[in-house]
Formats: structure tokens, C-alpha cells, sequence
């Protein structure tokens, strides 16, 4: 998406309408320097917000995505299987993101763990000290699974081995499977059985 283009077609709509930024914030409850934000092309309206924006300066979602009015049929058709191949690209890039974060996440919290528990015995401190320093990296270590069982369970999708169904597990799901990596023992919840089920960020 060109955010310079959308940007101008913003502007271009909202001056046609006769009001200002502030008065489209307004509507849209918003504050004018987002307006101002979005019109000089250094950012994009959220998702909640795309369609109160549409509606108040009276322009398709698809419209706004091409930066442009799309009056001919055949144009609006081409430009939205266009703009939905960008978004589920968009879509897609950021849950691979996501889940490079959570192994970060997960080493991170390893290596913090692991320091705690050995570092303490290397220097001669206070046995009260060293259980302290021990409960402090068992504690961060448990908080940043909890988090990577989140993302894990949010982002992306399980596709089932016995029949291929794609769906989202439970948070319990997740913390309570074998896993493999990023292959987990679940039961899938269309065919009712368990079978080894891959992460996938794909939705077909």
C-alpha cells in the first residue's frame, strides 16, 4: 500500500466534504493530529477504524486501501482481490514475526534461568540470597512461557494430520499437549481425534 497516496486521498475527500481535521477527528473520535498523521502519509487507520473513516468521508474500504475513487465495476473488483492479497500478505509476515519473537522470548528466559541457577553457587553469598536469586529466574522463566503459549495459541493456525483442518487451540490446549518443536499432540475439534498437528501460518 502507498501511505503517501492513501494519504492525499484522504485529504482530497475530506477537503471535497468541506470539513476540517478536526472535524473528521471529531467524528470519528480520534485526535486531529492522527488525521494530520494519516493525510501526510506516516501511518494508517486501524482496522476499528477504517470503516467509521470510510463512512464519514462517504468512500468503500476499497477505495480508501487503492487511494482512489473506483467508480468502473471491473476495476473495483480487480483492485479488492488486489488489496486482500496485500493484507493477508501483511497478515501472514507479522504472525511470522510473532512467532520469531516468542523463540527469542523463550532463550532469553532460558539463559536468565540457567544464570540464576548457576551463578549463585560460583560466588559464596547467603543461601537466603541464592533461593531468592532462584525464585527470581523460576519466575521470569514461568511468565515468558505463559506469554509464548499465548502467541503460540493466537498466532497462525493447527492443521490437523488426520484430516487437515485448520483451527485455532485453546490457551489449555497449548500448555497441556506433547509437543515437537512447533508440531503439538492435540485433538482436532472437526474430527475428534488426536494426531500430531502442525503450526502453520497459512489459512488453506
Amino acid at each position: 500500500m502507498d501511505l503517501s497516496k492513501i494519504g492525499g486521498f484522504i485529504r482530497e475527500c475530506r477537503k471535497a466534504k468541506g470539513i476540517t481535521q478536526l472535524q473528521l477527528a471529531q467524528q470519528i473520535m480520534v485526535s486531529e493530529k492522527t488525521i494530520s498523521k494519516w493525510e501526510c502519509g506516516r501511518g494508517f487507520p486501524d482496522a476499528s477504524l477504517m470503516l467509521p473513516l470510510c463512512q464519514a468521508l462517504e468512500i468503500s474500504a476499497n477505495e480508501l486501501l487503492c487511494g482512489k475513487r473506483l467508480p468502473n465495476e471491473s476495476e473495483y473488483k480487480q483492485n479488492a482481490e488486489e488489496n486482500l492479497i496485500i493484507l493477508k500478505g501483511g497478515q501472514d509476515r507479522n504472525a511470522k514475526r510473532l512467532l520469531a519473537v516468542e523463540w527469542l522470548i523463550v532463550w532469553f528466559a532460558m539463559v536468565i534461568f540457567l544464570s540464576c541457577v548457576i551463578l549463585p553457587n560460583v560466588f559464596n553469598i547467603a543461601i537466603v540470597l541464592k533461593i531468592l536469586i532462584i525464585i527470581f529466574g523460576a519466575t521470569n522463566l514461568i511468565i515468558a512461557l505463559c506469554v509464548c503459549f499465548f502467541i503460540e495459541a493466537k498466532v497462525g493456525f493447527y492443521k490437523c494430520g488426520r484430516c487437515g483442518h485448520l483451527y485455532i487451540p485453546t490457551f489449555n490446549q497449548i500448555m497441556w499437549s506433547m509437543h515437537m518443536g512447533r508440531t503439538r499432540y492435540m485433538k482436532c475439534p472437526k474430527c475428534k481425534h488426536r494426531s500430531w498437528n502442525k503450526k502453520t501460518t497459512k489459512n488453506k
